[in-house]
């Protein structure tokens, strides 16, 4: 018991190290937030394109310019499902921000396009299920009334699409937010790395690692807590 309260005072009183949990508490939540967002406005503009192309009428011609958005959204998401995370975060720090220096905001910004890159290839294929599950009449009943394809789209297939695929929409949300404990390996400072630093000058594992696990496992907790409140208002909203 001496030597967990021994831990506990080296770990968040000694030195201030608490600091290190704000700041890196900070920086996780900076980077899932801008990441997801980003991620989710890849998402949707590739979902479209995708089903537009899936929905194409048969034996109609499909324009040049949707084949080639089509096939280059074919490759971008294979390639980002099909390749490790933190290796497209390593490419995407020493390969294409080489040239970057080595600061927090550098950094930041690094994390932020890699894990929304990343996301945004899950979230395609997860919004574009949603559209791909809402009745063909939704979209010829849209485009009867003289609604474009696009204000139909915005409108009326998307917002059902988005209900449908709420519940797999959170759970990449939250994965995205695990994922980013490994921007340890760029050098950013977040939850993982300060309690990698408290560990390195206490000497201590045990209380550092535990604290931070506690910490996700809350913001985890409060995420799926929001997530489940939203779809009970989505389905109440339906009953009206």
């Amino acid at each position: 018991m001496d030597s967990f309260k021994l831990g506990l005072y080296q770990t968040f009183v000694l030195d201030d190290n608490y600091q290190y949990f704000i700041k890196g508490l900070g920086v996780t939540l900076i980077v899932t937030i801008f990441a997801c967002l980003l991620g989710l406005i890849l998402g949707v503009v590739l979902a479209i394109i995708r089903s537009a192309y899936d929905q194409r009428q048969p034996g109609r011609k499909v324009s040049v310019i949707l084949r080639i958005l089509n096939a280059f959204a074919k490759v971008y998401i294979t390639v980002i499902r099909g390749t490790p995370t933190m290796v497209q975060l390593l490419i995407m720090w020493f390969v294409v921000w080489a040239s970057a220096r080595s600061t927090d905001a550098n950094l930041i910004r690094c994390a932020i396009l890699s894990f929304g890159i990343n996301s945004g290839a899950y979230v395609a294929e997860i919004i574009r299920s949603g559209i791909m599950s809402i009745d063909k009449g939704q979209m010829e009943a849209g485009r009867s009334l003289g609604l474009s394809y696009g204000t139909t789209m915005k409108n009326i297939i998307i917002p059902q699409a988005f209900k449908n695929v709420l519940p797999a929409l959170g759970n990449e949300l939250i994965t995205l937010l695990k994922e980013t404990s490994i921007v340890t390996v760029i050098g950013l400072k977040d939850l993982t790395k300060g309690a990698m630093i408290i560990q390195g000058k206490t000497f201590q594992a045990f209380v550092p690692y535990f604290a931070i696990a506690i910490i996700y496992l809350v913001m985890v907790m409060l995420l799926s807590w929001l997530l489940g409140k939203m779809e009970r208002r989505l389905r109440e909203s339906d009953k009206r």
